[in-house]
């Protein structure tokens, strides 16, 4: 009984803080995107802004994620599952989509180089 009571006591806080460092990674890769997009833009260089935003994202979803799956020792109700294992699957599904896009990004970029090199 005592360890449940510290699982109820602690664990909030602890998906609380993930939480926010989800909040946060995905704010700071926004805006260290949104920098280097304006900074591409007036010298007129190239930068892979969507592999570093997309790996932003995805990592802030990590964060996101594991505050979902810790907030399941918690659930009390059928219905409280449904909506966790709604939530997770979403955030999974971006998580695979952002992933996908990254590697798509990644082959086009070298083939760009590779084109380049002839």
């Amino acid at each position: 009984y005592m360890l449940e009571h510290y699982i109820e006591l602690f664990l909030p806080e602890i998906v609380s803080i993930l939480e926010i460092m989800g909040i946060i990674v995905i704010s700071v890769g926004c805006l260290k995107a949104f920098y280097h997009y304006m900074k591409a833009y007036l010298t007129n260089k190239n930068y892979p802004l969507r592999i570093e935003l997309a790996n932003a994202l995805a990592l802030g979803l990590e964060f996101k994620m594991g505050a979902e799956i810790l907030k399941t020792v918690l659930v009390r109700s059928m219905n409280e599952i449904f909506i966790l294992g709604a939530i997770i699957l979403l955030r999974a599904l971006l998580s695979l989509m952002i992933h996908f896009e990254i590697k798509a990004e990644n082959s086009h970029a070298s083939g760009e180089h590779s084109a380049n090199d002839y």
